[in-house]
């Protein structure tokens, strides 16, 4: 039977089930399988423009019925020409009376325009960056429509390059027909369509144009989903929320209309860090910033419903080298293209901090500044997410451990074989107790104390076995077990009032 698969038309046998399709599915993600009687469609305001270099499509605006009716562009069309600011497609006729005054235009704007104020001559712009300029349009603008999907390929357009067809988006008339599921036993059928991932192109980045202005809220984007899978914490009927990296504080970047397909963080507010897809669109919210647009799945996204996680994944992916051996790390700055330059020195060297520290800025650079220190100065350490999820939680927002693979905190104190940490919590946080230990607290325990004491927060490893108190010194009622320090060796070298760079090692299987 023949079945589209991402887009891509494939054969599956007769009885064929989407295991056979999807080998990996197994349940342990959701994907969409859209019926063929759900595809006898109403046409939407969507346009899909068919290109030499991939698709783009655009949401008309109400400018669009003005000039070109109930007809739609014409194609093909030819490049005409292209900059950093715009590329256009032309020529042919339109009803434009060209304004001869400049206007103001956003990245991913559509424009009908005039070549030389000769409405014969008219030619389809797209806006590759805000700027300002005269493009022979009417007084209204000229705005006919906006990409809202393949804002790469407006940037990958060069000479050569043509618009080979334009079709009509359509959606789906009855989406009772439409579901999602992981069950690798559901039936195919002749002519289905299985989506089986969301791609997000992040706010900023396009090819050879990388903005910075989303930078720390994109690396936000990207920290939520680096694991490939967005997780459904709540399904309302105009969006979908990842609730992964909630609570956290998030910069307010950029206040813009939530398209469909848009990708926002919330920066205020309970569920502030949350990541939302839009099913369809909404206004802009103070509380919002857009980091992305849905360049393939918004099948999965209209669909999806609370509890279900499915596969996703953003371009660019996250740049991020904090925690790795500097030879690792070297090797994937390289194929990233991107140059490093070292501060500090030594043998056996471990990154400890990035400059520029995000994925947009570091891509805009072409380099960045790495700090290392040699691998016997950074303590590894496990934590116990099994027993103590809240207190880990804490003890990773405190020392950076939530956003990179290095953390810090400093020596408080030490003596005999205690060591105490002292991790920045704020007063607000409440570690109630969790994971306390029973009767012998082993060696190499990394510990928290909890609110039942007034040292609330701090941290401190034993470098002996204890049955009275744990390894803050506080008995065991006070003491919330959280994981192991490795390289016990290392943490006696320790003085007081230094910091101390602890690098989580994750368990695997």
């Amino acid at each position: 039977m023949h079945v589209l698969l991402d887009g891509r038309p494939v054969e599956a046998g007769a009885g064929a089930t989407l295991g056979d399709l999807l080998p990996d599915l197994g349940g342990s993600y959701f994907v969409a399988v859209i019926r063929p009687q759900a595809m006898e469609a109403a046409q939407t305001g969507h346009l899909r423009l068919v290109t030499t270099a991939g698709e783009v499509v655009i949401e008309t605006t109400p400018l669009f019925s003005t000039y070109f009716g109930n007809e739609t562009i014409p194609a093909p069309l030819s490049l005409r020409w292209s900059d950093r600011y715009t590329a256009a497609f032309g020529p042919f006729p339109s009803g434009v009376s060209p304004d001869r005054r400049p206007h103001r235009y956003a990245r991913g704007d559509v424009v009908l325009g005039c070549a030389g104020y000769d409405r014969v001559r008219s030619v389809l712009l797209f806006a590759r960056a805000d700027h300002r300029a005269d493009f022979g349009a009417g007084a209204d603008g000229g705005v006919v429509g906006t990409i809202v999907s393949g804002r790469g390929v407006i940037d990958r357009w060069t000479e050569g390059d043509s618009i080979t067809a334009v079709e009509r988006v359509v959606s789906w008339a009855d989406r009772s027909t439409s579901f999602t599921t992981a069950d690798p036993a559901t039936p195919l059928e002749e002519g289905c369509e299985v989506v089986t991932r969301v791609e997000v192109t992040a706010e900023g980045y396009g090819g050879d144009v990388v903005g910075t202005k989303t930078a720390r809220s994109v690396e936000h984007l990207l920290l939520s989903l680096e694991g490939g899978f967005f997780s459904v914490g709540r399904a309302a009927s105009t969006f979908i929320r990842d609730e992964t990296m909630v609570p956290m504080d998030v910069s307010m970047d950029l206040k813009k209309p939530r398209r469909e397909g848009a990708v926002t963080v919330r920066a205020a507010g309970g569920s502030r860090g949350g990541v939302y897809m839009y099913r369809e669109e909404i206004p802009s919210h103070p509380a919002h910033t857009l980091v992305g647009h849905v360049v393939h799945g918004i099948e999965i996204v209209k669909l999806a419903e609370s509890g279900q996680r499915f596969r996703v994944s953003v371009d660019p992916a996250r740049f991020d080298l904090v925690g790795f051996p500097l030879a690792e790390a070297r090797a994937i700055a390289e194929r990233r293209g991107i140059g490093v330059e070292l501060k500090g020195e030594g043998e056996d060297l471990i990154v400890v901090g990035q400059s520029p520290g995000t994925t947009l800025e570091a891509l805009a650079k072409g380099s960045v500044v790495l700090s290392v220190l040699p691998a016997e100065k950074v303590v590894g350490i496990t934590l116990d997410d099994a027993r103590a999820p809240t207190t880990c939680d804490i003890f990773r927002r405190a020392t950076g451990l939530k956003t990179h693979a290095v953390g810090s905190m400093p020596v408080l104190f030490t003596f005999e074989d205690v060591t105490l940490f002292q991790p920045k919590i704020k007063k607000s946080i409440n570690i109630l107790p969790e994971n306390v230990p029973k009767d012998l607290v082993p060696s190499g325990s990394l510990a928290m104390t909890n609110e039942s004491r007034r040292g609330a927060g701090m941290v401190g490893v034993r470098a002996t076995d204890n049955s009275e108190f744990g390894p803050t010194s506080e008995p065991f009622e006070s003491t919330n077990l959280i994981g192991r320090v490795l390289d016990l060796e290392k943490v006696a070298r320790f003085k007081e009032g230094e910091t101390v760079y602890v690098r989580e090692v994750k368990r695997h299987g």
